[in-house]
């Protein structure tokens, strides 16, 4: 042991390069181990150069004792091309002032050069057993007391087991963890701590956690009184080339080493691999090996995932009951009937270039129609709203057992300010609570001005998103035009195209199409914008960091990604006038018209191409494009492919994870669970969709994290953090969005009211309820000589003898003391429209509020195990207080 006491400031030269600053090595008054660096010239300590020893799958320095806890990779300045400024120079002192101070902090380090690239040097970081314990306790990481006999793994689905015990991984491949009473650890009171061998009591995840939290905040410069520091900015300004913990073995096959516990072996073929898609997931070594924070997204997409298969077979139900009964579909057949569709002459769409057209042109999608638009689409609509309520109370006794097998119960006792936050500390101000001095980055006013930037720059940004849905509605204004001039104005029942492409359709599908292409593209611009915004706000821990940034991007993604759904199911053919007085849009555009069936359809469309063409663009991205670049890493190192690399350098060649982690999965898994319940009336299989592309994306995401990238930090999580609150908003507003696809968007309230009201006298001239004469009730009668000279078609644009044409409203004839006002059957329409809505969601919030109650989010079970561990934990460390007194 040996006490060392630095305290030197290396003065660079002054240039007009703004990273200009103080080198600072810091000063230490402490006991740590002996180091095994060696100092060079100006008290620098750098680690020792040693060989390659030609164990590719070793995992310890190369006295095969010191374990490698992270690896720090950089380019050897001396190799590289001479630069003007000496920035070289300038980045070989910042990194040798970092790793003299790692140094001082009890760090021991050691360097490798690179086997296939001389110019590259492998720093190896190892964590003696006093750091561990001391900054274990400055974490208040949680660490075995004695081994726990209470604990019972337990399932929502307990009495499932004897069908998922065939499903799971066998216990002799994948060997239960040993569960332990825990307690967070302290130095003072390392005997009470289950330490039966020093090398294993840390394990891997927690070592490097522990050693990543020392690299996040060891500085190296001083500018403007603003300290600089942490691994991140170094990595960030080119001075590092990477800094990761390692595999611990090649996926593909096991270790040579005796000692590796190949869980990365393990996980790839009892995980990761195709032939193990029907596996229930292995959380547990997923937990132990990735960390918590990825093994709670495992297991929140493996239940949410579970849970599908219930709505999956619900809506495919309703699915095939529409489908079998479209036979059965009276308006659509009188649609599709030559003399009565085929006889009924429709007003243009549009002003001047627009023909008339006959109503059987939609013959095929007024079939389509009936699948979706069916008695099964409410009964689906109102299951849906009560199993999203099912899920999330489900998933939060789910969660809460995690929190206790796992012991993240306390776990916001844990989390550190970040090294970002930390570096703007320059105000001082004085703790309210403990009256002492403490660095604040901003002032309460500078905090305001901050919030208000902030806030500001998001409702512009989302203004921005309206402005592109506001163009492609322009679109399909304009472009409806050309397809209702160029497509066929009658139906012959003869040509393909014809029978399937009406110029609504090849519009909404055109249309559909480019919003997704807009969608894709403006995603990647408010990546940027929502980090830029965040990284300005600067939030104080990672948590408060990452539920900034995730309302942000969620807010930016359900506008631009919903948008246009939402103006197609509750604004398209809702403010359209009539032929003699038609709305515009901007002051130019005629309003878009739906269908005579109504938008609905047209809804379906919007939501199949942004689902499917979503799931398959991100499937690409995440298999195609890692594997793509690794392709190309690989192709470059061939010449050297035959020399036995390091695991460090197989390592290094594999893909970095990114800087927010999960964060896109989760982003990617939300908005896909907006589409499965906002829109799920008007398109039912959206679960089935959703369940096939999960069963996928759980693998891909292992197969990515286990082969294709670089190990990530583990971290703590106690939960699946803000998208918790999203998701219950999501719920609330499905049944709001659902009710008035049903009620605005589909045709079925105006068919119920002409089916029991209007359909016999004394509306009515049928002597029973029935659905005949519902097209000809519900198309409104125009005298085309009433049109305005604006809006009057070419009377030769398929006119022929006719003096009137038909248009989808309820609207008083020409001749009635009050034409083209609305009539009885329009009120009682409205009226039983609001009627549903406010019906439909009491019921619905009725269900759910009851569910919830009914539902605690922690199960009996659960509270009395943490209650018990608790009280047994403080029982055991004061009886062994009491020992030592």
């Amino acid at each position: 042991m040996q006490m060392m006491t630095r305290n030197v400031l290396l003065d660079m030269e002054q240039d007009e390069d703004e990273d200009d600053g103080d080198i600072v090595l810091e000063n230490f008054e402490r006991t740590i181990v002996p180091n095994f660096g060696s100092l060079e010239n100006q008290d620098f300590q750098i680690p020792e150069f040693e060989e390659f020893n030609g164990q590719s799958d070793s995992l310890f320095f190369n006295d095969g004792q010191r374990r490698i806890d992270f690896v720090l990779v950089y380019e050897d300045e001396s190799r590289k091309e001479p630069n003007k400024k000496g920035t070289n120079e300038k980045q070989r002192r910042k990194r040798q002032a970092y790793e003299s101070n790692l140094i001082c902090h009890g760090l021991q380090l050691e360097a490798t050069r690179s086997i296939l690239d001389d110019k590259l040097v492998f720093v190896k970081v190892h964590a003696p057993w006093d750091v561990l314990c001391t900054y274990a306790e400055i974490m208040h990481i949680k660490l075995p007391l004695k081994p726990n006999d209470l604990k019972s793994r337990f399932s929502t689905f307990s009495g499932l087991s004897w069908f998922t015990r065939v499903l799971s991984v066998s216990e002799n491949v994948i060997k239960p963890e040993q569960e332990f009473f825990t307690a967070p650890f302290e130095k003072k009171r390392m005997n009470d701590f289950y330490i039966i061998d020093k090398d294993i009591f840390f394990n891997p995840a927690t070592r490097s956690r522990i050693v990543y939290f020392i690299l996040s905040r060891v500085k190296y410069q001083v500018m403007n009184n603003v300290s600089k520091f942490g691994i991140n900015r170094l990595v960030n300004s080119g001075i590092y080339k990477a800094a990761f913990p390692l595999h611990d073995c090649s996926f593909g096959q096991p270790s040579e080493d005796p000692t590796c516990p190949n869980e990365r072996h393990l996980l790839y073929r009892e995980w990761a691999h195709p032939r193990s898609v029907y596996k229930k997931q292995p959380l547990d070594l997923i937990r132990k090996y990735y960390g918590e924070k990825i093994g709670i997204y495992f297991a929140w997409l493996g239940y949410y995932t579970k849970m599908l298969l219930l709505a999956a077979i619900v809506g495919v139900a309703c699915f095939l009951y529409g489908y079998f009964n479209q036979d059965n579909c009276t308006w659509s057949k009188e649609v599709c009937d030559p003399d009565i569709g085929g006889n009924i002459l429709m007003c243009p769409q549009c002003d001047k270039l627009c023909p008339f057209w006959k109503l059987n042109i939609t013959c095929e999608s007024s079939k389509k129609l009936c699948i979706f638009d069916s008695f099964g689409t409410l009964i689906f609509a109102v299951f849906m709203g009560i199993w999203v309520t099912l899920f999330l109370e489900f998933w939060k006794r789910r969660q809460a057992e995690l929190e206790y097998e796992w012991d993240t119960v306390e776990l916001q006792q844990e989390e550190q300010a970040r090294p970002e936050y930390e570096a703007q500390c320059t105000h001082v101000v004085i703790n309210e609570i403990t009256q002492e001095e403490e660095r604040i980055p901003f002032t309460t006013c500078g905090k305001c001005i901050r919030i208000t930037l902030c806030a500001s720059a998001v409702f512009f940004w989302i203004l921005l998103i309206i402005a592109s849905v506001i163009g492609i509605i322009v679109y399909r204004l304009s472009v409806f035009i050309v397809f209702s001039t160029t497509l066929p104005k009658s139906f012959n029942g003869t040509d393909p195209i014809q029978k399937y492409l009406t110029p609504q359709m090849a519009t909404s599908i055109t249309a559909s199409i480019i919003s997704f292409i807009i969608i894709m593209i403006l995603n990647t611009i408010y990546e940027k914008v929502a980090i830029m915004i965040t990284n300005f706000e600067l939030p104080r821990t990672q948590s408060e960091y990452e539920n900034s940034l995730t309302m942000k991007m969620f807010l930016f993604q359900f506008v631009n990604y919903y948008s246009s759904c939402f103006y197609i199911a509750f604004f398209k053919g809702k403010f359209v006038g009539y032929p003699g007085d038609p709305v515009y849009w901007l002051g130019k555009y005629r309003n878009e018209e739906c269908d005579p069936g109504g938008c609905l359809l047209e809804l379906t469309t919007q939501l199949t191409i942004i689902m499917g063409g979503k799931a398959i663009w991100n499937n690409i991205q995440e298999v195609l494009l890692p594997w793509i670049m690794n392709l190309i890493g690989r192709y470059r190192r061939v010449s050297g492919s035959e020399k036995i690399s390091p695991r460090w350098e197989q390592d290094y060649h594999l893909q970095p994870m990114g800087k927010l982690g999960l964060f896109y999965e989760y982003l990617e898994m939300i908005i896909q669970f907006g589409f499965v319940t906002l829109f799920v009336a008007s398109f039912p299989l959206a679960p089935l969709l959703a369940l096939v592309n999960n069963i996928l994306e759980i693998r891909v995401d292992a197969w990515k994290m286990t082969t294709q990238y670089r190990r990530m930090v583990p971290e703590k999580a106690k939960d699946i953090g803000a998208w918790q609150p999203i998701m219950q908003g999501i719920a609330v507003l499905a049944v709001v969005t659902n009710a008035m696809i049903i009620a605005f968007t589909s045709d079925m309230i105006p068919r119920l009211v002409y089916y029991w009201s209007f359909s016999v006298p004394p509306y009515g001239d049928h002597a029973h309820y029935t659905m005949e004469g519902y097209i000809n009730n519900t198309l409104s009668i125009f005298n085309i000589s009433d049109f305005k000279d604006k809006s009057k078609a070419d009377s030769n644009s398929g006119l022929g003898n006719h003096t009137t044409c038909r248009y989808r409203d309820f609207r008083n004839p020409p001749g009635h003391p009050q034409e083209y006002k609305y009539n009885m059957y329009y009120w009682h329409v409205v009226a039983s429209k609001l009627a549903f809505i406010i019906v439909m969601e009491h019921v619905i919030y009725s269900v759910k509020f009851f569910i919830s109650y009914a539902i605690p989010d922690v199960s009996k079970s659960t509270k009395s195990k943490i209650k018990r561990e608790k009280y047994l934990t403080q029982k055991l460390l004061h009886e062994s207080h009491i020992k030592d007194l």
